[in-house]
């Protein structure tokens, strides 16, 4: 390794970091507020009984909640600790990155006013994400999470002490998911650092092909979504726009860092099948919607 590559993988390195950080850490307190506020009984009332419309209803929630692919990993563990099945975790995790107000609006200002991409977006991603619920709820029925235990709030504990476990909680959660965190960045840094972009525009010169290397890209750079948009701007003289927005909804879903999160947090098996499902939903959409 050359001093220059050596500096450029820590400048990457240290540039995922910052960017993951603050949103991981709002993923971690929302997580811990979720452990001692929420009770079983209050999602149980708020979750509907038919599947179809569970799947429906998380992946409306999702898009109504501003966190990253990382933020959004840690919640969608403690909503499932809760009590929320596992069709109906899943799309809130998928849409949470991609559909909320903030994403989008990012999406909108970085493709110079461009209400089509916004759009296109958005759209893919809900579809996806209802079709894995879907699929899902078929597939597993059970909980896919590691060391699966349901945690109970005492009902008549002191605010107080609620928001004393609520930080304790939030700590926790936070070197748990922080480690997967730095492993992942590093990873990233260093696929940026040695595998060229050049390469892989080399790859895609068709339309099937330009989807997948702009899928692999998404998944490679690792890049926070409420950011993406303007990366993916970038590639709009090269690549095709059904292969952008594979871009755009691909890498919020699945990256590096967020892929050693959820195998932190669910079983190996499960994240593979959820990797193929969304990859597989992505990329067909891509190619017969755009």
């Amino acid at each position: 390794m050359t001093y220059e590559s050596f500096l450029q993988l820590n400048t990457i390195f240290i540039s995922l970091l910052i960017e993951s950080l603050p949103f991981v850490l709002i993923g971690v307190i929302i997580s811990g507020i979720i452990q001692m506020f929420v009770t079983e009984e209050m999602m149980a009332k708020a979750i509907p009984k038919n599947k179809f419309l569970s799947v429906i209803w998380a992946a409306f929630l999702g898009a109504l909640f501003p966190a990253c692919e990382c933020g959004i990993v840690p919640i969608t563990r403690r909503l499932m600790a809760k009590g929320v099945p596992l069709h109906a975790a899943i799309p809130f995790m998928l849409t949470g990155p991609v559909v909320n107000p903030v994403v989008l609006f990012s999406t909108y200002v970085a493709f110079g006013n461009d209400w089509g991409m916004m759009w296109n977006r958005g759209g893919l991603a809900f579809l996806v994400a209802l079709l894995v619920g879907l699929i899902l709820s078929i597939q597993f029925k059970d909980s896919q999470v590691k060391n699966d235990h349901h945690v109970h709030v005492h009902h008549h504990a002191s605010f107080k002490t609620k928001m004393r476990g609520t930080i304790k909680h939030t700590i926790d959660e936070f070197f748990s998911v922080g480690k997967f965190l730095i492993i992942g960045a590093f990873v990233a840094a260093a696929m940026q650092t040695f595998v060229k972009t050049s390469t892989l525009l080399e790859i895609g010169s068709g339309e099937s092909s330009s989807t997948l290397v702009m899928m692999g890209l998404a998944y490679v750079l690792s890049l926070c979504s409420e950011a993406d948009a303007f990366i993916a701007s970038s590639f709009r003289s090269t690549f095709s726009e059904g292969s952008i927005v594979a871009f755009l909804v691909f890498g919020p879903m699945f990256d590096i860092k967020n892929t050693l999160m959820m195998l932190g947090q669910f079983k190996a098996r499960f994240v593979l099948y959820l990797f193929l499902y969304v990859a597989v939903f992505v990329f067909i959409g891509s190619i017969l919607l755009f």
